[in-house]
């Protein structure tokens, strides 16, 4: 009696177990050829509910998280896929720096950091992962989206002589709610696509928190962190769009905004009116570029850069190697680049740059347009309000241009890639 009490014990746990396994491992979703299981979709709940949480924010109904977070990855894996396949790729050297800066940042070392994170129950391992992830979406983004989008003389102009110029040093903190549109959506899709926006502004009005509402509704990437998108310039938006923020009180929120990505609600936060002394730190720089393409590789564009540096060790001048060597138009110039501001460069780029001591040469860097030397001549703080207006506000409508490309860019690529989604067994 006692060994079939025990052989059924056994059983039932071996059965439990199987099936805690099976409910664990299952597939959630199929992205092309790789696949979502249960186990990662759950890691990566516990991960949005706790940063919820951080913020004070209450996480949507179960099913409702699960369905918004599922949906962050498919589109992620999309990009990561397409990345892949396009020779977008992080070594492991380039991590290895990526986790000692954020280790730095938080003024911990690298074990210390690591300490840390087994205290908050997240091991190191997944920790790079995420770390990866994001590099690579945000590689991803800046060669397929912010170096393709141009903006124009006559769109600067257009603004500086708007006759809300007189509002164009406001600056707005803003949050929304986007429910997106595919871009060839027929009328039925659109209908659907109305009514959850509707919903979502029936919520508010109820009194639901922006941030809950946006968390359960909203379909762009910031949603499970409440919708919110920061400080925008008023120079970075169209004339009518100005006049809609000028129009709510801090607090207030708009109706649906029809826009070409969707659905959208625009909350404002808080309004601000910039100053009129504009200081900042500027650096003189030269740099030298090597470009990888079609003939050159990654392993032997960071070659060349490599060698070009060694040159310069050696004790040749940057400027000559930068005439001999750079793939762009300073190699004339010997590399110059004039007077540089913050936002003026990718941020790889100016990450490097930031950090270089005068005369000092970087070490290789990466950046969309390939590998780059960079070395910083002078630095000086100047009041730019006057000079820097016009660029500015081309760089405020490039921000919002590219914000617009990038969301239309990954729902193409989303409608595109075979997704099988499997939340609910089949």
């Amino acid at each position: 009696m006692k060994q079939t009490l025990i052989a059924l014990l056994l059983a039932a746990a071996l059965g439990t177990a199987h099936a805690a396994v099976q409910d664990v491992d299952r597939i959630v979703a199929v992205v092309n050829k790789n696949v979502i299981t249960a186990r990662q979709l759950d890691a990566r709940i516990q991960e949005v509910s706790a940063n919820l949480r951080r913020q004070k924010v209450a996480p949507p109904e179960a099913e409702t998280l699960k369905r918004q977070v599922l949906e962050q990855m498919i589109s992620e894996e999309v990009q990561l896929q397409f990345a892949q396949n396009n020779g977008i790729t992080l070594a492991d050297g380039d991590l290895d720096r990526a986790v000692q800066r954020l280790a730095e940042q938080n003024k911990l070392t690298v074990a210390g950091l690591e300490a840390r994170l087994k205290k908050d129950g997240i091991p190191l391992a997944r920790f790079r992962e995420e770390i990866r992830r994001e590099i690579l979406l945000g590689r991803l983004k800046e060669r397929e989206v912010d170096s393709r989008v141009v903006v124009t003389d006559s769109e600067v102009e257009q603004v500086m002589k708007s006759a809300l110029s007189g509002q164009s040093r406001n600056e707005y903190r803003l949050a929304t709610i986007l429910v997106s549109v595919p871009e060839r959506a027929d009328a039925k899709v659109i209908d659907e696509r109305g009514r959850r926006a509707q919903a979502a502004l029936a919520a508010l009005r109820d009194g639901r928190p922006f941030a809950e509402v946006a968390a359960s509704y909203s379909d762009a990437k910031n949603a499970l962190s409440g919708g919110e998108l920061g400080w925008r310039s008023a120079a970075g938006f169209p004339p009518n769009f100005v006049s809609l923020l000028e129009n709510l009180k801090v607090g207030e929120h708009t109706e649906l905004v029809r826009t070409q990505q969707g659905f959208v609600i625009f909350k404002l936060i808080d309004k601000r009116t910039q100053g009129a002394a504009q200081m900042v730190e500027q650096l003189r720089v030269r740099h030298i570029l090597v470009r990888t393409n079609e003939a050159v590789s990654e392993a032997d564009a960071r070659l060349r850069i490599d060698q070009i540096r060694d040159r310069i060790a050696r004790g040749a001048r940057f400027d000559e190697q930068a005439r001999l060597y750079s793939e762009d138009a300073s190699n004339s110039r010997g590399g110059e680049l004039g007077w540089l501001s913050p936002g003026d460069t990718v941020p790889e780029f100016e990450r490097a740059m930031l950090s270089l001591k005068i005369g000092e040469v970087s070490a290789p860097v990466r950046s969309p347009f390939g590998w780059h030397l960079i070395q910083v001549e002078e630095k000086r703080t100047q009041d730019v309000s006057g000079e820097r207006e016009k660029l500015a506000i081309r760089q405020q409508i490039r921000a919002r241009k590219i914000e617009e490309a990038y969301l239309d860019w990954v729902r193409q690529l989303r409608d595109s890639a075979f997704v099988d989604e499997r939340l609910v067994e089949k």
